[in-house]
């Protein structure tokens, strides 16, 4: 047991060698191999529908754990099997952007592909075992909303990541799936009001996986993976993220102006001293070596600085939803 590695792998992807792998505890191994500390982001979209549920007076505990524990274990799923996929099609061989940031499983000899597909199979297992007793207890749409969920978990590596349909999927996944799906599960109602409240949140993890891509374009083309950064170019891609993140704040002034929200969530422009420290790092190429001081999370540069941005907002967004719905609420 190491809980000061399990903090460690929920704030970044450890560097760890093959000696070091070998005396970690198997919490260690499964939060590191399937990149745990991006997993927030996908328990912030189920929190934000537990939490608009909540303000309208129809959250269930039950229904709400079973929600981030499906959408968890499916997005450390999909980690897993993307890690599988370029695997077994060479794209993480020769240095490739994957196995730079962080350890590759089966490209640093730390698991063999058995290892690998058992962590895979198991986990996926637990996420589709709490969207099936869902389905039993919710019914309704919740199939269909698994099935979609099952879907991209399978396909989004391959082929829609490879076909400029990945970034589109995260924006997808991220808001109207997580959030709106996550809402219908836990109150028993569609509302498309949740949808667009979904957005300023989805804009912020649709930038991480765009930044991401920006950061390994050249390697993407010259494999043939056509995200759209490479379509764009690395110039239009950083632009397009700096417009992605704007558009977060012009989400939450609309719902607010709306009704949706009430003036509360204006507490989000608090995550704007976050986005004046990346702003200057959009506006010019990645650099050809680490900055001096750069964290130690290198060759991640645009994804780390949408990241960390995202992180900020992200936090700001659900204590103003927490405070907006104990007003409603209370009201």
């Amino acid at each position: 047991m190491n809980p000061q590695m399990w903090l460690k792998a929920l704030r970044i992807i450890p560097h760890v060698n093959k000696e070091e792998w070998q005396q970690l505890d198997l919490i260690s191994k499964w939060l590191i191999s399937t990149r745990a500390a991006v997993l927030i982001m996908t328990f912030i979209s189920a929190a934000i529908a537990g939490i608009l549920a909540f303000q309208d007076g129809k959250f269930n505990l039950l229904y709400w754990v079973l929600v981030a524990l499906g959408l968890v274990l499916a997005h450390a799923t999909n980690n897993l099997l993307n890690d599988m996929t370029d695997f077994a099609r060479g794209v993480d061989q020769d240095n490739y952007y994957r196995s730079q940031y962080g350890p590759q499983p089966l490209v640093h000899g730390l698991m063999n592909k058995r290892q690998m597909f058992t962590y895979a199979a198991v986990t996926g297992l637990f996420a589709l075992a709490a969207g099936l007793l869902l389905i039993w207890l919710r019914g309704g749409w919740t199939a269909l909303f698994l099935g979609l969920g099952v879907f991209f978990v399978l396909f989004y590596t391959w082929p829609l990541k490879y076909i400029a349909l990945g970034e589109i999927a995260v924006l997808v996944v991220w808001g109207p799936l997580m959030i709106g799906g996550g809402y219908y599960v836990i109150a028993g109602a569609w509302d498309w009001n949740v949808v667009i409240a979904s957005l300023p949140y989805a804009l912020g993890v649709t930038g991480v996986i765009f930044g991401k891509h920006i950061d390994k374009c050249e390697m993407d083309r010259a494999k043939r993976i056509f995200t759209l950064p490479v379509l764009l170019g690395e110039k239009a891609s950083r632009f397009a993220v700096l417009g992605m993140l704007i558009l977060q704040y012009l989400a939450v002034v609309y719902l607010v102006i709306s009704g949706f929200f009430s003036w509360i969530m204006l507490v989000v422009f608090l995550a704007l001293r976050a986005f004046r420290r990346i702003f200057p790092m959009f506006l010019a190429p990645k650099p050809d070596e680490k900055p001096a001081d750069f964290p130690d999370v290198w060759p991640n540069y645009f994804v780390a600085a949408a990241f960390f941005h995202n992180r900020e907002f992200g936090l700001w967004f659900m204590l103003g939803l927490i405070i907006n719905a104990a007003l409603k609420v209370w009201a």
